[in-house]
């Protein structure tokens, strides 16, 4: 994927991510790593994700990452270490996404955050979020290897009184698996508000789901990106710019 066509997609993620209503303030951050790489673009210090456009991307060199710490106006330093230290620890998190979102941040709040298979968006997740219980302040150097390390092998992970951050291989199933995180907490947390018995499905069923929607035989991610950059070329076309 050209350059360009990478932080326009990147640029389209945190429009809609904002006419959801999942962002918080100018605060939370997305990132993907350059093509065979770790180097990656990441949203500048101090942008509303509904104004973000692919020019605003700043690109972080690893090998730069402590002299560019030293300008927290150009990218938050959270960001730096949340994103940078991920990028670099786990090969697999090749696109970031980290929000504050509402239902996520109200799981994250519970307890036992682990949501039970009680639906298709629920199961999505099964046995693929790893929780982080640990909080132990902002997102700085010490918080950030504890996060990387807490993730691991899984592609997501659920932070304790804090957030959601998902992961993809392309911004497209970075933000696919964001968008239905959230649908799925929204259910859940709904379900529980009624005080009634949960309907769980089996284990052999979650992973089932869980895994038939990974093999699903369209690309489904890439069709719901590619459905939000033609409605944003119609009416936000200077995301492009």
């Amino acid at each position: 994927m050209k350059i360009n066509e990478l932080k326009q997609d990147l640029a389209a993620a945190f429009r809609w991510t904002a006419r959801l209503n999942m962002n918080e303030g100018i605060a939370n951050h997305f990132s993907v790593c350059l093509p065979n790489s770790n180097d990656f673009f990441v949203n500048g210090s101090g942008l509303h994700f509904s104004s973000i456009k692919a020019s605003d991307m700043v690109l972080v060199e690893q090998n730069r990452i402590d002299e560019i710490k030293k300008k927290p106006e150009l990218v938050d330093p959270t960001a730096l270490h949340i994103h940078g230290t991920i990028h670099r620890k786990v090969p697999h998190a090749r696109c970031i996404l980290h929000v504050h979102s509402k239902y996520a941040t109200a799981l994250s709040t519970l307890r036992d955050p682990i949501m039970k298979p009680i639906d298709q968006n629920t199961m999505i997740f099964y046995n693929r979020v790893s929780v982080f219980n640990e909080f132990g302040g902002l997102g700085f150097e010490d918080e950030s290897i504890k996060m990387a390390n807490a993730l691991g092998n899984k592609q997501h992970i659920l932070l304790a009184n804090h957030g959601i951050i998902t992961t993809g291989e392309t911004i497209a199933e970075g933000f696919n698996y964001l968008y239905y995180f959230e649908k799925a907490a929204e259910t859940y947390l709904t379900a529980l508000s009624t005080n009634k018995e949960l309907n769980i499905v089996s284990d052999e069923v979650a992973e089932k789901t869980a895994q038939e929607t990974a093999d699903y035989p369209i690309n489904l991610a890439q069709l719901h990106l590619e459905q939000i950059r033609l409605i944003l070329d119609k009416e936000e076309p200077e995301y492009k710019n």
